[in-house]
Parts: structure tokens; C-alpha cells; sequence
């Protein structure tokens, strides 16, 4: 037996116990894992700069800060969240109690991704621990550092049995996604994506995929171009454009191309210097393959800004191409890479059919002064989120479900979202055994009289809100006109 398969196991016998039900036990690991994250900071943020070079305050914003707030709303809401949930009943069902309860599923998987190691596998895992299932967790192995830190750490504060973390690469995860789990939770490429769906699909395992894309970004000639370009130039190169939601390329007219490009490059020195190589909060990619792969993407593109890289530091300058084609290199896969290329395109019209000329991306960002245009890019393209005037940000917003669409991805997550996407939504429906008579109709022979009641009963809704509210409005008139009588005559 292998050493994932016992992890598996052992798991599993730990969630047949029912000790992660209790929403007592549910909140006391999720305040645990909320003290890991305050207490191994200085950990976390030491192998996150040795992993991707982001410094620690960068660290905070982008990978910890959101993880924490996550965690309070978990613990805050979670009562709330695991109450059966009433729903609309028939005149059939006017007498019953008819709920959804939310259950867990069991053992789910979780596979993170490395460029943003923390955020992305552990903000799943308040999910899945909120929902009261046990979890495997599963870091990448590009973020080596990381992963080494969370599979040391964490058990130290998390229930090793229900929360175990398995390391390793490749050969680890394969032979992790031939057990069988309740549910599985990838985040990484559409490539591996399909392998993980395809696994799942032995067990008939629901899956979540948070994948990626092309991600656009229209500029409309009418915005303010200093406050766009500032937004976009910051979503961009955040990370070292190592974001799945960051604007991928951008569509504008022609005639703003030129001053889109100059924009940028005063974003780009007052965010990171003349020399965005030895200023701190400039990242790196990831490793040498990556780098070889981003850099190759240049091929045949012009160089308005940026271009030049050190491979021995895995440095690749903040860099926007111009004049791009829709069959450039650059534009034929996802560049996760601070490369920003420039389409241009007639207006609106022409941008919304070259984005739905191409997969469903993940984010779609529209920045223009003009209400109208933007409801018209929301009501005639399909996408994971669509973000008005700014990038990146609806994945700070917890309300917000965040996920993909097609070949960005399926599921979702975040707060009440991700409760959801975890546990298993059960229909209860509690009758009584008196009143049998009025459940003649369901029984032979069946007649065209019983078939009018049925018709009646299954098709009448009830508006139980408004039920009360008239019983309430007759109880006071009755109040009334026994007032009136008894004291005022």
C-alpha cells in the first residue's frame, strides 16, 4: 500500500468517526488555522520570497491578508451557513417541514497551485474544514519552499489525521488522484485540468477546477487613460504577472495604442523603478522552464517597452508588446508572464467578437466611462468574473463567488460559495402520518377529478410570507373591532 494511499485511508476512518461534524470542532480548527497564519508569518513569508521573491509586506497583501479575513467570516458565519434552509412550499407540502441541509461530503482533495502557494490552497481548505469534511492536502511542488513549510507546520496546528499534508511531485499526485475522495479541488492549467477530470471520472468524484486563460481587457478611447493604464499596469505585473485573473492582453482602438504605451511606462517606473531589477517588490518567475516558455513568447512581437531578462535570476523586465495579432505566438496560449501585449481593434464591436471568437476567460476587464458599453460587454460575452474600470479585485470581495466558465474552469469558491461548493446540499422533506384522506389523489385509480385536485395541489404555490402577513392583518382586525365594541360603545 502506498504512503498516499494510507494517508488517504486514515483520513476517511477519521471522517467516519464524525469528529469533524460538530460545528464546535469546525471553528476550533479554523481559529487553529488562523493562529498558524498569524504565528508562522516570519515561515511563511521566508519561503514565499525564496520561492516567487515577493517581500513580506507583499507577502501579507497577496497571499495572507485575504486568507485571515476568510477565516473570520468562516468562524463568524458559519451557524448560519450549516442551518437547514427553508424553501417554498405547495398546498402538498403547506403542513411539512421541507429544508435543505447542509451536509459534508467526506474526504476531499485539494491540489494547489505555486503562484500563489498559500492563498490558493489554503483558502479551499477553510472551505472544506467549515463544511465539516477532512481534506488532503496537496501543495505544489513548484513552490518547493512553501510546500516544505506547510507540510512541517501545519500539522502542528491542524488534526493530523483529518487535515494531512502530502508533498511531492508528479508521480505523488498521480498516484494521490488514484484514490478515491468525495470531491476534488484543483487550481493550476486547463492541461493538467483535463488529467484531474479525467481521474475523477473513475469514482464519479465531483470536481472544482480553478484554471485560467486569456483574460482581456478593453479600453474604450473615452476613459481616462491615467487612471486605466495605472490599474491595469498594477493587476499586470503584480506577482510578476504570475496571476491567473491578470489582464492577459489588451483591446483598443488604434488611436489610443501610442499613449496606452506611454501610460504604462510611467506606471511601470513609479511602481518599480528605472530598474525594476533590483527594486524589491519586482518578483521573479518561478523557474528556468518557465522563464525559457515566456521568453519564447516574444517571438515576432514588437517591443514597445521592456524586453530585456536575465536567465541566471529568472528576471524578465516588465514588457508590453504592440501592434500584436490575434495570430501572434503571444497570443496562442496563456502568458503568466510579465508580458503584456496590445491588440488593437475598430471598437466594441469588433472587441467583443475577438473575445468570443476565443475560450471563456476567467476575468474579463472593461474599462470605459460609458455605463452603457459596459452593460453591453456584460449582456454579449461569457466569463468567469467581469470587473468594470479596475483588475483583480473581485477576488478580495468574499460575497462574490469566484470561478470559472468553460475552459477557464467549473465550481466555485470563496466564503459562503465555497461552503456550498463542499458540501453536499440535502432535500428533507418531513410529512406527517395523519391527513391521509387528502393524499387520496395519488393513489389508483386515477381519475380525471383526483388528476384536477393534483393539478391544484403540486401547481399552487404558497406564499407563506404573505400568508402570515394577512393572518397577521386579520388577528389585528379582529383585535380591533373587539376593542371597539367592548370599550368604545
Amino acid at each position: 500500500m502506498s504512503r498516499e494511499q494510507l494517508v488517504v485511508e486514515r483520513a476517511r476512518r477519521a471522517f467516519q468517526t464524525g469528529m469533524s461534524k460538530p460545528l464546535k470542532f469546525r471553528v476550533h480548527q479554523l481559529k487553529n488555522l488562523h493562529r498558524f497564519i498569524t504565528e508562522r508569518h516570519k515561515d511563511i513569508a521566508d519561503a514565499v520570497k525564496k520561492d516567487l521573491n515577493k517581500t513580506e509586506h507583499s507577502t501579507e497583501l497577496f497571499e495572507t491578508l485575504g486568507l485571515e479575513g476568510e477565516i473570520d467570516v468562516a468562524v463568524e458565519r458559519l451557524a448560519e451557513w450549516a442551518a437547514p434552509r427553508p424553501v417554498e412550499k405547495s398546498l402538498l407540502t403547506i403542513l411539512d417541514e421541507v429544508y435543505i441541509q447542509p451536509e459534508p461530503l467526506g474526504v476531499v482533495l485539494i491540489i494547489g497551485a505555486w503562484n500563489y502557494p498559500w492563498a490558493v490552497t489554503l483558502q479551499p481548505l477553510v472551505a472544506a474544514i467549515a463544511a465539516g469534511n477532512a481534506a488532503v492536502v496537496k501543495p505544489s511542488e513548484v513552490s518547493s519552499h512553501s510546500a516544505k513549510v506547510m507540510e512541517e507546520l501545519l500539522p502542528l496546528y491542524l488534526d493530523k489525521e483529518l487535515y494531512p499534508v502530502v508533498c511531492g511531485g508528479v508521480s505523488e499526485t498521480q498516484e494521490l488522484l488514484r484514490q478515491r475522495f468525495d470531491h476534488i479541488f484543483y487550481t493550476g492549467n486547463s492541461t493538467v485540468g483535463k488529467l484531474v477530470m479525467e481521474a475523477a471520472a473513475r469514482h464519479l468524484t465531483p470536481v472544482t477546477l480553478e484554471l485560467g486563460g486569456k483574460s482581456p481587457c478593453y479600453i474604450d478611447k473615452d476613459v481616462d487613460l491615467r487612471v486605466a493604464c495605472r490599474r491595469i499596469t498594477w493587476g499586470k505585473f503584480v506577482n510578476c504577472g504570475q496571476t491567473c485573473i491578470a489582464p492577459d492582453y489588451i483591446l483598443c482602438e488604434p488611436s489610443i495604442q501610442n499613449r496606452v504605451v506611454e501610460e504604462i511606462r510611467k506606471c511601470i517606473t513609479e511602481f518599480y523603478t528605472d530598474d525594476p531589477k533590483t527594486f524589491e517588490d519586482y518578483g521573479r518567475i518561478i523557474n528556468q522552464r518557465h522563464f525559457q516558455r515566456v521568453m519564447s513568447l516574444l517571438e515576432g512581437s514588437t517591443v514597445a517597452i521592456g524586453g530585456d531578462s536575465d536567465q541566471s535570476q529568472c528576471y524578465i523586465a516588465p514588457t508590453v508588446l504592440k501592434d500584436v495579432t490575434g495570430g501572434s505566438k503571444v497570443m496562442q496560449e496563456e502568458i503568466f508572464g510579465p508580458v503584456l501585449p496590445i491588440v488593437t481593434v475598430s471598437g466594441v464591436d469588433e472587441a467583443i467578437q475577438f473575445i468570443n471568437e476565443r475560450e471563456k476567460p476567467l476575468a474579463l476587464y472593461v474599462f470605459s466611462p460609458d455605463n452603457k458599453l459596459i452593460r453591453r460587454v456584460i449582456a454579449e460575452t461569457s466569463s468567469g468574473a467581469l470587473v468594470a474600470n479596475d483588475c483583480l479585485v473581485h477576488f478580495t470581495v468574499n460575497t462574490l463567488p469566484f470561478g470559472g466558465v468553460g475552459n477557464s474552469g467549473m465550481g466555485r469558491y470563496h466564503s459562503q460559495h465555497g461552503f456550498d461548493q463542499l458540501s453536499h446540499l440535502r432535500a428533507c422533506l418531513i410529512k406527517k402520518l395523519n391527513m391521509e384522506d387528502a393524499n387520496a389523489m395519488r393513489y389508483p385509480p386515477h381519475t380525471a377529478k383526483k388528476l384536477g385536485w393534483a393539478r391544484f395541489f403540486f401547481l399552487k404555490r404558497v406564499n407563506l410570507r404573505r400568508l402570515r402577513r394577512m393572518a397577521l392583518l386579520a388577528l389585528l382586525s379582529a383585535l380591533a373591532a373587539f376593542i371597539v365594541q367592548r370599550y368604545l360603545r
